[in-house]
């Protein structure tokens, strides 16, 4: 790291007083910006208040109105009506109009995302409504017009070919520069139909080390830096200038197995692999948080479908050594398990955008060590996961998946675990595995309106899930974020929807 950095981001100096009122703000994260679209950028650009969608979240991480003041849904739960919020106006100072948001919902339907999982059949403009109309009901479809890759563009973003060229939305802020896959500047949108921002302007810019983004809070290179690892929160905490902060996430530090492995193939072998897992001590040692570990995949913010297992029963090495002997499993004379000549040897797969999992990925090739089992860590980039899952290479992944990317977990878990025989999971989920009673739960899971028969569907689909392993939880997720102490107003949004910068403002 150089000691221009700041300047780089937005010609920074340390200011007087008297001019804090416009004194830049600079964010630090690990994630780059891949592009202009929604489809592949709109955290981004969600998160920095550029762009916004339909449907917001409430303190409770409910549906709540954005764009849209209100919606309706018909008694067949066919035809949802969305009403747009009135005085609303893109950057470029055109109005929002009906005709307008359901154009850029085209485009989003028109791309991979979380709208693939939607019976959609027609997104149309009928005065001031945004007209969905789907060809089965859909209940959680509020809760998907609230993801990032719905964010609502103006018409003149988007080329002939739907491409989005620009980055016009509706937000508080609007896009001074971009220059992917690193850096935005954003600067306060005048005409913003909400309150207006006390900061005037504010940068982003993607780090993928751990240890640089916490240099960069140490030095004073960036005012808000997010996803810190256990050792540099540790340092950073004795820094009078920063103020640390720590938001449990529904997001969880979960591997992946290939089902289709010789060797995981058999459900007793992906429990075996669990049942060697130390959580507790991954938790307290490494993340240093005791309270993170996880013995099932959905945390308690996931109401039914959290079902309140022990930590401390998910841990049985013994048994998990019976599990392994049913299946053929000996030790060698080095104590390393062999079958029919072949070591028990599995490749896993991670990445260092998040500092915690290439430490989490070394203590499980410690533990499946002693259980006898031989694990290789490859330590490469976020996409080698969904790229192994799609050409088959796959053994497994570690990584950290949001079950909250909506306000109902449901949109992402017919993603990873959903209903279309063809696509055997997403690149994010099962690989290889299929389970007919839990496609049959999901999909009834699409239509059903009844919160009490919503609720024991969840139950049925989380039990399942943890009995059969096609991914198997470590720990839960929490955010934590590095800030200046001068900054007043600093919160984490626990769906990572908003960085909230918008709420900030520079103490005197």
């Amino acid at each position: 790291m150089t000691p221009c950095l700041r300047p780089l981001l937005f010609g920074l100096a340390l200011l007087p007083l008297a001019a804090q009122a416009d004194r830049p703000l600079a964010v630090v994260a690990p994630w780059e910006i891949t592009g202009l679209d929604p489809s592949t950028s709109g955290y981004v650009f969600s998160r920095m208040r550029v762009a916004e969608t339909l449907v917001d979240t409430d303190a409770d991480g409910q549906p709540a109105p954005g764009l849209a003041s209100g919606w309706q849904v018909s008694d067949d739960g066919l035809t949802w009506r969305f009403a747009l919020r009135e005085g609303v106006t893109f950057h470029d100072g055109s109005p929002l109009t009906a005709q307008a948001a359901a154009a850029s919902l085209e485009h989003a339907l028109a791309k991979p995302g979380i709208l693939d999982s939607a019976p959609i059949v027609s997104i149309e403009a009928e005065g001031d409504d945004v007209v969905v109309r789907l060809d089965s009901p859909f209940a959680p479809l509020p809760a998907l017009l609230a993801h990032s890759t719905t964010l609502i563009l103006a018409a003149d973003a988007f080329d002939d070919e739907g491409r989005a060229t620009q980055v016009i939305g509706t937000g508080p802020y609007r896009v001074a520069s971009v220059a992917p896959p690193q850096r935005l500047t954003v600067e306060r949108f005048d005409g913003y139909w909400g309150e207006t921002p006390a900061i005037g302007n504010a940068s982003y810019l993607a780090v993928g080390r751990g240890e640089t983004r916490a240099l960069m809070a140490e030095s004073g290179d960036a005012d808000v830096v997010f996803t810190l690892d256990p050792a540099s929160r540790a340092r950073l905490a004795r820094h009078d200038r920063l103020a640390l902060h720590a938001e449990p996430l529904p997001r969880t530090i979960v591997f992946k197995l290939n089902a289709e492995h010789p060797f995981l193939e058999d459900e007793r072998a992906r429990q075996a692999l669990s049942l060697a897992v130390d959580r507790i001590g991954i938790a307290a040692g490494l993340l240093r948080h005791p309270e993170a570990a996880a013995a099932e995949l959905f945390p308690t913010s996931l109401g039914p479908w959290h079902l309140g297992l022990s930590v401390e029963e998910a841990q049985d090495v013994e048994r998990a050594r019976e599990l392994l002997a049913e299946l053929g499993w000996e030790a060698n004379g080095s104590g390393m398990l062999e079958r029919n000549g072949q070591p028990f040897q599995l490749t896993l797969r991670t990445f260092s955008d998040r500092p915690e999992l290439p430490l989490v990925a070394t203590a499980l090739q410690d533990q499946w060590r002693e259980l006898g089992v031989a694990l290789e860590v490859a330590v490469g980039n976020a996409s080698d996961i969904p790229s192994g899952h799609r050409d088959g290479s796959l053994e497994l992944g570690l990584m950290a998946r949001n079950y909250g990317l909506v306000p109902d977990p449901l949109g992402t878990l017919l993603d990873d675990f959903g209903t279309d025989p063809e696509t055997m999971g997403g690149d994010w989920g099962a690989m290889g595995w299929r389970d007919a009673d839990v496609a049959a739960w999901l999909d009834t899971l699409r239509q059903e309106a009844d919160m009490d028969a919503r609720a024991e569907l969840a139950e049925q689909v989380a039990r399942r899930l943890n009995e059969a392993m096609p991914v198997v939880p470590v720990a839960w997720y929490q955010q934590t974020a590095a800030v200046h102490a001068e900054l007043e107003g600093f919160s984490i949004d626990p769906l990572e929807r908003s960085y909230r910068i918008d709420e900030l403002r520079w103490g005197e």
